[in-house]
């Protein structure tokens, strides 16, 4: 089947052809402006391209309530042009092709379940830490959306005493995870960009301290069988280990079950060469059919 997919970032919008294999065949990037700019630039990628239906994972919030009048809108997002952005219906309508529509964030945890390293796995979670930090969830098979998506990216943490920074940045929640360990974040707080500080030791050991509370929060609440960390700030690959340490030094002995205490396969990076979210995309466009 050939699908089209549109993987819709604040920054970039992301489109491919591919198929329900996973395989991409061609992807094409567009800056993300407003909607009336950037949506028939969208529309005229995939127009002519024969695709027969359509995935996408968009930044958000988004409507994902099918009952709701506003399903397959951006909501509430800071990005103000697109607030109210009815984008799935767009694509329906213009295109003729069902729709699949998810969060962002989601359509990277499905290309990892689909066609990644947590393929057969039903329980889940896939963060990205980046501009922000999201979460997609899966459980018991099924993507968790229940009153709105997940939005784990705010969680509250506990702040620790030499953070130079305790106040976090977050404009809502200060000390939650997105406010004290997203890309900005970590910039803010040391005065540089996290790909200059590389081999600063003292950076990347408070960065992993956030981290393994919301590994900590993760496994205790949601008991996923995965744990999978995308994103820019996971490109600095010497944070994995530092996670895991302080994961088990904070869970302290309490989980006595394999799959957990297997730190090296339970909290890992993601695994398709930055493709996860384009593979989930084809995938959310193969299940609308």
């Amino acid at each position: 089947m050939r699908i089209g997919a549109l993987e819709a970032g604040g920054t970039k919008m992301v489109c491919a052809i591919g198929d329900e294999t996973g395989t991409i065949y061609e992807q094409e990037s567009f800056p993300t402006v407003t909607p009336e700019e950037t949506l028939p630039q969208l529309l005229d990628y995939f127009k002519g391209k024969e695709i027969e239906a359509l995935g996408i994972a968009c930044f958000g919030p988004i409507d994902l309530d099918r009952d709701s009048d506003t399903y397959g809108y951006i909501t509430t997002t800071p990005k103000t042009a697109w607030m109210n952005t009815d984008i799935a219906g767009y694509f329906a309508n213009c295109l003729n092709v069902p729709v699949g529509f998810d969060t962002d964030v989601n359509g990277s945890l499905l290309g990892e379940v689909t066609y990644g390293q947590a393929k057969g796995l039903g329980d889940a979670v896939y963060y990205t830490i980046g501009t922000g930090v999201g979460a997609g969830v899966m459980s018991g098979g099924k993507l968790v959306h229940g009153a709105m998506h997940p939005e784990a990216g705010h969680m509250l943490l506990r702040v620790r005493e030499d953070d130079p920074m305790p106040e976090g940045i977050c404009p809502f929640h200060g000390a939650c995870l997105e406010g004290m360990a997203a890309g900005p974040s970590i910039e803010k707080r040391w005065g540089k960009k996290a790909i200059e500080m590389k081999d600063d030791a003292r950076v990347w050991d408070l960065e992993a301290y956030y981290l393994a509370q919301c590994m900590v929060t993760t496994t205790l609440m949601l008991s996923p069988k995965i744990i999978i960390l995308g994103g820019g700030v996971m490109h600095q690959t010497q944070l994995f280990p530092l996670v895991r340490e302080k994961t088990r030094e904070l869970l302290n002995g309490y989980i006595k079950n394999d799959t957990v205490n297997d730190m090296d396969h339970y909290i890992v990076p993601a695994s398709l060469h930055d493709d996860q979210g384009i593979m989930g995309c084809l995938k959310l466009g193969f299940d609308a059919v």
